[in-house]
């Protein structure tokens, strides 16, 4: 019992240092009156969750009081954040509600509460609509950023503290983090934070390359600070005797963003020349910023010769989330490309702090992207009959998309994503203008709607009185706004036509004595495999169901009875997963005679036997098995989590799994030979297909073989990399697959 004692007063003692160390993060930020306010969250809070413990055994106020430090520390938020951060979670957790914290706090911080209290069930893992709470969350955005800020922090902080939790939960919330919170916090400015996310998720989906990157920067560390030292010493030098006040150090990039450039130029961690950046951060007037930063870039490439085509400018023309720094890339001292990055003090604030920092200089910046990017997730919330799923696609190619600048007739600038088309632009002006659009001068030259602007084009819209939109542009434009305008137009144009429609089939049906009711029309639809009433009236406008049509279906229904087709539902589904879990496991092990349960091997990444796997339930087509780190993986995780089901292999050796392999080399006389034989011959393994490519003495190939599990395929893989002349062999994924 004593034992006990001495804990709680232990926790104790930690507990009020974790909150001075809070207290001394927003330091800063305090006005009169805000300590007051603070401790009197820090007390509700305290008091909320006394008997609670996170998965770990800890209190669970470390958890509010981590979220509130991220939120002063990371993000540079103010004490209304911090008071809400504190108690983001009384609300939901506990008998307080959003009256007694509107009663002590005011209006300001029971409306964020509520905001956090409404999106803490986003991911819910039962619910079947988590595309649709991902867009109520963020309305809140449109209501107030900071919602969705200490959201972020929560997030983070949840990410940091995860190794206590079961393996599922892991995979999952690392897939809704990669999938959702890491690109949000990209396109708030949040550079450290999305990184440390994607490291975070990474850490728990590709736990072995995670490991093996991590490793490989240790064993460099000593080389690589070295290098950098030596790269640093004469820039300062030279910073120094021009006057400019510089902070000059070297960042190493994060693990994933190592991994992407593995996986984007297909190369081994050795060759991977950017393990790092050198940042410069000048000190200077705001009347001097560009100034300086184009004479620190001057010395910079005095010294070291820079490619061309790396320069990147965005002082003269910030990201639309605010974001300003020259990048450029030089040749070091030792024959190595290094990535430079030139910015101020308060444009590195801006880097690190994202859209709190924004507000902070908002008085010196005239016109900000981010505030366009803000109105424009408000655009498209207002779209109210916007597919959930849809809207969720449209919104992450938003979040990722990279900036283009281009120009009016008069000369304003407009901010697009990249590979936008003239279309885009268009509907950027104005949706009428988009609507009426027949084509388009870039830079006086006449192009077709679907053209792809560039950075800095100069477009005039031509437009007719004549023009609607059409169902092919929807295969051209890459901007929501534009999406969901064409989209509702010709849903409006549908429309009309099925009106026409359903008094035709109302008198065709007449005609043939069925009678016209809810329950036939339903039928008939099922029938013509519609997906709804209105196709159905607009395929009879159009005169794609005509009497013949109509008489089949009245033959099927006097032979059987059609039942109109099931949608999965979440009961559907809870009773699958009853039905697929044993005894003793609540998990779905492949391989075993499965009696009932119909599952398939998912086409898009091939699993094979010692794959990290889970199941997922389709509508049609039973349970595919997918891997882990499957490219559809996380959108499924993030937006199906109520349809996942956990998995693994049985021992299981005479089966064969077709997987792909990829093997490049030099091309020589009988090289194929030689890697068939390995296979064939030497390992028994059949092959499916073999595609080969020469080009100027480079042989490519692609190889479709059967084995029986991952230790099989690391043998054969290991064998053919010691044929002569083979450079690389990697096991590829075949096609992505959509979510059935």
């Amino acid at each position: 019992m004593k034992e006990l004692v001495i804990d709680i007063e232990v926790e104790k003692t930690e507990i009020l240092k974790r909150y001075r160390a809070l207290l001394r993060a927003c330091k800063s930020t305090l006005q009169k009156g805000d300590k007051r306010m603070i401790r009197k969250a820090f007390d509700i809070a305290l008091e909320s969750h006394k008997d609670m413990r996170r998965k770990s055994g800890e209190p669970y106020i470390y958890h509010p009081i981590a979220v509130a430090q991220i939120a002063a520390e990371e993000i540079g938020l103010g004490t209304t954040s911090i008071v809400c951060a504190l108690l983001h979670d009384v609300v939901e957790d506990t008998d307080i509600t959003l009256d007694d914290i509107e009663r002590e706090f005011g209006k300001k911080v029971a409306k964020i509460i509520d905001g956090l209290t409404k999106i803490s069930g986003v991911f819910d893992t039962n619910s079947s609509l988590q595309a649709e709470n991902f867009r109520k969350m963020l309305l809140t955005l449109a209501d107030d950023v900071r919602v969705i800020l200490i959201k972020l922090a929560d997030r983070l902080h949840n990410m940091r503290t995860m190794e206590f939790m079961p393996r599922d939960k892991q995979l999952k919330l690392s897939s809704e983090t990669v999938y959702l919170y890491a690109p949000l916090a990209h396109r708030l400015g949040l550079y450290a934070i999305k990184s440390e996310l994607e490291d975070l998720s990474m850490k728990y989906m590709e736990r072995e390359t995670y490991q093996f990157i991590k490793n490989k920067l240790n064993e460099k560390k000593t080389e690589r600070e070295k290098f950098i030292s030596d790269f640093i010493q004469p820039v300062k030098k030279i910073l120094e005797s021009q006057g400019l006040s510089a902070d000059v150090f070297g960042r190493p990039k994060s693990i994933h963003s190592i991994w992407n450039k593995m996986k984007k130029k297909a190369v081994p961690f050795e060759e991977v020349y950017d393990l790092f950046a050198i940042r410069i951060i000048l000190d200077s007037t705001p009347e001097n910023e560009k100034a300086d930063c184009w004479k620190a870039y001057s010395i910079v490439t005095d010294l070291y010769r820079p490619n061309p085509d790396r320069l990147r400018d965005w002082i003269s023309s910030p990201k639309a989330n605010g974001y300003e720094s020259l990048h450029t890339t030089v040749m070091g001292p030792r024959g190595q490309w290094v990535e430079v990055q030139i910015r101020t003090k308060r444009m590195n604030e801006i880097a690190e702090k994202g859209f709190a920092a924004h507000w902070k200089y908002k008085e010196s910046s005239t016109d900000s992207g981010l505030d366009q990017w803000v109105q424009k997730v408000r655009d498209m919330l207002k779209n109210p009959d916007a597919n959930a799923l849809e809207f969720m696609d449209d919104f992450k190619m938003n979040l990722f998309s990279d900036e283009i600048f281009i120009f009016t007739p008069k000369g304003a600038l407009i901010q697009l994503p990249s590979n936008a088309t003239a279309l885009d632009f268009a509907f950027e002006i104005h949706t009428d203008v988009g609507a009426s659009c027949i084509g388009a001068k870039v830079n006086h030259k006449l192009v077709p709607l679907s053209y792809k602007l560039q950075n800095g084009d100069q477009v005039e819209v031509i437009t007719s009185s004549k023009q609607t939109p059409k169902e092919d542009w929807l295969g051209f434009v890459v901007t929501a706004k534009a999406k969901a305008k064409i989209k509702s137009a010709l849903k409006e144009e549908k429309r009309k036509i099925a009106e026409d429609g359903k008094e035709i089939l109302e008198r065709k049906m007449k005609s043939l004595k069925i009678t016209y009711n809810s329950e036939n029309i339903h039928k008939l639809s099922y029938f013509f495999k519609l997906s709804s009433t209105q196709d159905l009236f607009f395929n009879v406008a159009k005169g794609l169901i005509d009497m013949q049509n109509l008489r089949e279906y009245q033959q099927s229904e006097k032979q059987v009875e059609n039942k109109p087709q099931d949608k999965i539902d979440a009961d559907q589904v809870q009773s699958l997963v009853r039905n697929i879990k044993t005894k003793d496991s609540d998990m779905l092990l492949i391989g075993e005679d499965m009696q009932k349960i119909d599952y398939k091997l998912a086409a898009c990444c091939n699993p094979i036997p010692g794959d990290d796997v889970f199941g997922f339930i389709t509508v049609g087509d039973g349970i595919k098995i997918h891997r882990t780190n499957c490219p559809n993986a996380a959108k499924l995780m993030a937006n199906y989590g109520y349809r996942i089901v956990k998995a693994r292999w049985t021992n299981q050796q005479e089966l064969a799994f077709l997987t792909g392999l990829r093997i490049t080399g030099i091309d020589d006389v009988g090289l194929i030979n030689k890697l068939t034989t390995v296979i064939s011959h030497d390992f028994k393994v059949n092959m499916r297909s073999i595609t080969v490519d020469s080009d100027n003495g480079i042989f490519e190939g692609s190889i479709m073989v059967y084995v029986n599990d991952t230790q099989h395929l690391d043998d054969l893989i290991k064998r053919l990399k010691t044929v002569n002349g083979v450079t690389s062999v990697t096991r590829f994924d075949t096609a992505i697959e959509k979510a059935s």
